[in-house]
């Protein structure tokens, strides 16, 4: 199969990621890059050395994307990186594995990393999909303050005499585990800018969550299974909900899928497609105040639209988060 390079779908040059990063996410960033001096702090606690070890792996495991090795994938990495204007490219190696998979890993030079399940699960605008899904988490810089949270969860988990006790330190990590979601989200959207297409994104998640029929009318069956979710308000389904989310980098499929897809029905996504959106140039003048209280705006959206009273919580955890980060300013 030869896939020629795009020309019909809209490319956004000099596009920021605050274009498709959700309000939660982007918040929890800004906040983080307001840090003097973060990024080599976290640079030194991870190093350069996994993203060397992790690469040279590959390198000896998997098979590097080019023209010749899976040149459908790599018509893909061209397109989508051209559509997000990253340079220089992200490599993107192969590994065998049925399971569908799709990573990225790396601060200095990311590069992805695709099972051979994926591929073979996932059709040409599904591939599309997830690789702006990924480039969408190189241009956001995820893996630098992905590295944070992950060494304050698990500082947490060292410091049970804190005196906040277990269950303050519980819902610090559930905060931080729901801005992880929300990055996942952010990213959705990415792909969504690199494919144009709901539908296809739609299908992506249904078929990552095991469907075997991906037509219109399973597809409609499918969003519905969020809404009957979302609806279940017995204090027996909440409980086992806020279970669900513990420890949980990922949204679950079928939520995910709606949220996407109500994202790609709203005037945001419009005025992206329409060539409306900020720009990396702009970037530094991006106010932090505004960003941590469209954060906490975005929390409390999510409170008022829920019907789970337990889950509640977990929104509720991650805006009083983000509430609290507006005590924080640039120096």
């Amino acid at each position: 199969m030869t896939i020629e390079i795009s020309t019909e779908r809209r490319r956004f040059p000099g596009v920021s990621p605050r274009a498709y990063e959700h309000p939660a996410d982007r918040g929890a960033l800004v906040a983080l890059r307001a840090v003097p001096g973060l990024p080599s702090v976290l640079r030194a606690l991870s190093g350069a050395v996994g993203e060397r070890r992790e690469r040279l792996l590959l390198l000896a495991s998997a098979v590097k994307v080019t023209t010749k090795q899976f040149p459908e994938v790599h018509a893909l990495r061209l397109e989508c990186a051209a559509t997000l204007d990253i340079s220089p490219v992200p490599e993107v190696f192969v590994l065998r594995n049925p399971e569908p998979i799709a990573m990225t890993i790396g601060m200095d030079a990311p590069f992805l990393v695709l099972s051979t399940g994926l591929i073979e699960l996932l059709d040409t605008d599904g591939l599309r999909f997830t690789i702006g899904h990924e480039m969408g988490h190189v241009l956001s810089g995820h893996a630098v303050y992905r590295t944070l949270l992950l060494h304050l969860t698990s500082a947490s988990l060292n410091l049970a005499w804190f005196p906040i006790g277990y269950w303050g330190l519980r819902a610090i990590r559930l905060a931080l585990e729901e801005w992880y979601r929300k990055s996942e989200l952010s990213c959705d959207r990415a792909g969504l800018l690199c494919g144009q297409d709901p539908q296809a994104a739609l299908r992506t998640h249904a078929l990552m969550a095991g469907a075997m029929s991906t037509g219109p009318d399973e597809l409609v069956d499918f969003l519905a299974q969020a809404d009957e979710y979302d609806d279940a308000a017995d204090i027996r389904d909440s409980l086992l909900k806020l279970g669900h989310l513990s420890g949980r980098s990922h949204p679950l499929p079928a939520l995910r899928a709606a949220e996407l897809q109500r994202w790609a029905t709203s005037d945001e996504y419009t005025a992206v497609v329409g060539g409306a959106y900020p720009r990396r140039v702009d970037d530094p003048d991006t106010s932090f105040t505004a960003e941590v209280k469209a954060a906490a705006g975005a929390y409390r959206d999510a409170v008022a639209s829920s019907n789970d009273p337990l889950a509640k919580l977990v929104t509720k955890a991650g805006g009083a988060v983000a509430d609290g980060l507006r005590s924080f300013r640039r120096p």
